[in-house]
């Protein structure tokens, strides 16, 4: 009966989109003419339907660039920059434009993303930049003010050191800015992997890695599933059909199938999670990916474990099974707490996805207490019941040792 309230989640969880966020824009085409100047080359950029045009001038080792992004939101950002060292979000030198709090108009600061910006624990300050920037500057292309879908252009002059023709851009867009702090982008993959590395002489370029747009869904219903759910429900069933002699040995069954299927679903979850982590460098998530590498040695070590699993009659039994019971209640409550890790981490903390995975596990817990509360009954009557018979058997000793004398 429990796994059977998965389905319904499950079909809950894929009929909702991932983000609020509108869909991206339609992918313009790259165009080497703008307002301000006409560049020599142009190229498109893999996502957000962003493009770059460069002029690079090897006598001073200047590169004059312009690069076209949209909005996604009236209150939100857009976003251009290098990155000295890897084509990544931290250690980029970016230039951020939004509409200006105070005045409305297009206002373009500069930020230095540190590692500690993804985790979002103080407000983006703006920054002179560390590098040899000559000039920037933005404007719109079309919009006269920031809506959705309005284009932009930002525009910068900087030098490049000699004989280095390759450079690390990174792009991105936000929802919102608070104040003139920009706040962190959304996470879908095609945000992830907004990055890559170009050769400014040659033209040629090396794109980070992508991972398929369904990736991120498949990742966060197998997790929720397998983690969150299906590992509990085992454990509802040993704790406490195994009290039901009726069922015996049928509770073994049930628990260890439950259990390999949740370990497996969740072993492919976990796969694909080392697989958006590879292909997002500059993206870490420590604590989110912490709790799942916990999670995932506790459940190996379960797998482990019944291979090792002594007979009733061995007198290291009750060892295995106070291991075996430790492990087993550690695996699930990191994997439970991770879920909910995962939601913020998808930015969904206030979503339809953690209201039916609570709804979800929330009939489970009752269902526990429930079972609990029986299973304490069952347990006060039957020592009830072994009172009243040892009383019944003393007396009976008591009135036949009075009768022998």
């Amino acid at each position: 009966m429990l796994p059977s309230l998965l389905l319904p989640v499950l079909l809950l969880f894929l009929s909702i989109p991932l983000t609020p966020a509108a869909a991206a824009a339609t992918a313009a085409w790259c165009t080497t003419s703008t307002p301000i100047k006409t560049y020599e080359k142009c190229m498109n950029l893999p996502t957000q339907g962003a493009f770059l045009a460069w002029t690079y001038h090897p006598h001073n080792a200047t590169l004059d660039l312009a690069f076209s992004g949209t909005f996604i939101s009236p209150s939100g950002w857009v976003a251009w920059g290098l990155n000295p060292d890897s084509p990544a979000m931290t250690g980029t030198r970016a230039l951020v434009a939004f509409s200006d709090p105070t005045s409305g108009g297009l206002l373009l600061l500069p930020f230095i993303l540190d590692p500690g910006v993804k985790l979002q624990r103080s407000p983006l300050v703006s920054r002179p930049l560390d590098l040899p920037l000559l000039s920037s500057s933005a404007m719109l292309r079309s919009d006269r003010s920031v809506r959705d879908g309005a284009g932009l252009h930002i525009f910068a002059t900087l030098r490049l050191s000699r004989n280095r023709t390759r450079i690390n851009h990174v792009w991105n867009r936000g929802l919102y800015v608070q104040g003139y702090s920009p706040t962190i982008h959304p996470t879908a993959p095609s945000d992830l992997a907004s990055r890559a590395t170009i050769d400014v002489l040659s033209k040629a370029t090396e794109m980070g890695p992508a991972v398929p747009s369904w990736f991120r869904t498949a990742h966060a219903v197998l997790n929720a599933a397998s983690w969150g759910f299906l590992l509990p429900v085992g454990v509802t069933v040993a704790r406490y059909l195994r009290q039901c002699t009726s069922v015996r040995p049928t509770w073994f069954y049930g628990h260890a199938a439950v259990q390999i299927v949740g370990f497996l679903l969740g072993t492919v979850g976990f796969s694909m999670g080392i697989i958006m982590g590879r292909a997002s460098p500059g993206v870490t998530y420590t604590l989110h990916r912490g709790l799942g590498v916990a999670a995932f040695v506790t459940g190996g070590l379960q797998a482990a474990a019944l291979l090792f699993r002594p007979k009733t009659t061995n007198r290291f039994r009750k060892y295995w099974k106070s291991y075996h019971h430790f492990v087993g209640y550690g695996c699930v409550v990191l994997g439970v707490v991770n879920v909910f890790q995962g939601f913020e981490v998808m930015g969904l903390g206030g979503s339809y996805w953690k209201l039916g995975y609570c709804l979800a596990l929330s009939t489970l817990v009752g269902v526990c207490v429930a079972l609990e509360a029986n299973a304490w009954v069952v347990f006060c009557r039957r020592a009830e019941e072994e009172k009243v018979r040892r009383e019944g058997r003393e007396e009976h000793q008591v009135v036949k040792a009075s009768m022998s004398i």
